[in-house]
């Protein structure tokens, strides 16, 4: 056992965590990050030869907070030579290896990752005063378990997989079955099925589509696509709309009560989980020149909800309802793809500071039945000052929670907290527009300006 108590112990090493780990790095603090897995790895079972990160190259691990840390990406294309390569594509957005790569480029270089820590356990250690916690971190390792000591926690374990049904019963014999996290690794097989369906409304299921379309050629499967939502729909990128990831946003979304938080998030899909347009043209563009070549198209059907799946001797059955009409169907398949997304879930290690948590109901949504109440500053714990969370603050935060380009700020907030001082400044006001009735005097102001008299 450890017996130096640390500052912070972060624990999950995505990007959000790295990003923390790259930051916390030059100052005075002592920081350890563990991470069950041997490396780092993001979202490998996607990582297609064209697929781009949704963001600018600017949200890195770090820029926007500090644009002169050694852990840019900018840095780490100097460092590959690769610099000037990257200027003459003039693309903001890199591709998804590119990125992924530069992260694990990152997390060679910063001190304080642990890999093969699977975190089993979190309890405060006995005797400490109250307004003094110390946790005590349990991790499995292939040499036994160990334990880190903290002052301050970070969990940053993500959000997991979800699907509306039960891929792994389903998978194996006359079907391939599985979520789109697990795509490459298996695209082989789907391409050798007969049928393949692929369910979801976002970026990976039409990433996953557009890829087996392209592949399926004279003599592969049919391919086939449903979604829940009432379109195939892209993905609103205008500046006025990117606003709604700024700090004034989430001081807006945070203070709303929770069902209208629940309603705009419903409502904002298409902010945030929608497809790039330009993938959905080139997807249009596929299916336009396959039928000029004689190959026949699968169904492509919007508003179309799963209720169930079975396995069938033949593969697998899919009970569909029209969301228009309710008109109820069946379809049958070989290959099914859940591309349906990714939900929260309190991780289970934390069950031992249970009573410290801040928590509430979930509504009936993906996901667990309870979720955390997120404090602004990110913090779980009624105290808000130990125990922060990256990514499990959709609910609370709105659209910025998974966001890469707020990572930058949510870690300064972090920092903030944890050292009890703004080591990175944190940009309180970035929009032009205003959310949510302005104040009293502003609005006089404004009605002042605006009179009937001056406009006479």
């Amino acid at each position: 056992m450890s017996e130096r108590v640390h500052d912070l112990v972060g624990i999950g090493i995505g990007p959000f965590n790295l990003g923390l780990a790259c930051l916390a790095e030059p100052l005075d603090l002592d920081a350890v990050f563990l991470d069950a897995r041997d490396g780092f790895a993001w979202h490998h079972g996607l990582m297609l030869e064209d697929s781009t990160v949704q963001v600018p190259f600017l949200a890195d691990l770090v820029t926007l907070a500090d644009p002169t840390s050694p852990y840019s990406f900018l840095a780490h294309l100097k460092e590959v030579g690769r610099l000037y390569r990257f200027y003459i594509r003039e693309d903001f957005q890199p591709l998804r290896a590119e990125y992924d790569a530069y992260c694990r480029w990152a997390a060679d270089r910063v001190s304080g990752l642990r890999w093969g820590r699977e975190v089993v356990d979190v309890r405060r250690v006995s005797g400490r005063p109250e307004n003094d916690p110390v946790y005590r971190v349990t991790a499995n390792t292939d040499a036994g378990t160990e334990t880190h000591l903290a002052r301050h926690l970070v969990v940053g374990v993500g959000t997991r997989p979800w699907s509306p049904v039960e891929t792994r019963s389903m998978d194996g014999g006359a079907c391939t079955a599985l979520h789109a996290s697990d795509y490459l690794p298996r695209r082989d097989e789907l391409l050798a099925r007969d049928a393949v369906t692929v369910v979801g409304s976002g970026q990976s299921a039409a990433e996953v589509y557009h890829d087996l379309l392209s592949r399926s050629g004279a003599f592969g499967p049919r391919i086939d696509w449903l979604t829940r939502s009432p379109r195939f729909f892209p993905m609103e990128y205008t500046k006025l709309t990117l606003e709604m990831t700024s700090p004034e946003y989430v001081d807006h979304f945070h203070a709303l009560p929770g069902g209208a938080r629940d309603r705009l998030l419903r409502e904002q899909r298409s902010l945030y989980k929608g497809i790039d347009s330009d993938l959905v043209n080139a997807i249009h563009e596929l299916l336009y020149r396959r039928e000029v070549h004689g190959l026949s198209n699968g169904l492509l059907v919007a508003a179309t909800e799963l209720e169930e799946a079975h396995r069938v001797s033949d593969g697998v059955r899919l009970h569909l309802r029209c969301a228009d009409t309710g008109r109820q169907w069946t379809h049958r398949t070989e290959g099914l793809v859940m591309a349906t997304g990714y939900a929260p879930t309190p991780p289970s290690f934390l069950a031992g500071v249970a009573d410290e948590l801040d928590t509430e109901d979930a509504p009936s949504a993906p996901g667990p039945s309870a979720r955390y109440r997120v404090a602004r500053d990110h913090s779980i714990d009624r105290a808000h000052s130990r125990i922060w969370v990256q990514n499990a603050e959709e609910h609370t935060h709105g659209l910025t929670a998974p966001d890469l380009g707020m990572g930058a700020m949510r870690n300064s907030i972090i920092l903030r907290g944890v050292t009890g001082r703004e080591v990175y400044p944190v940009e309180e006001r970035i929009a032009f527009q205003r959310f949510g009735a302005p104040a009293p005097a502003t609005a006089a102001a404004a009605t002042e300006v605006a009179s009937p008299q001056e406009v006479l």
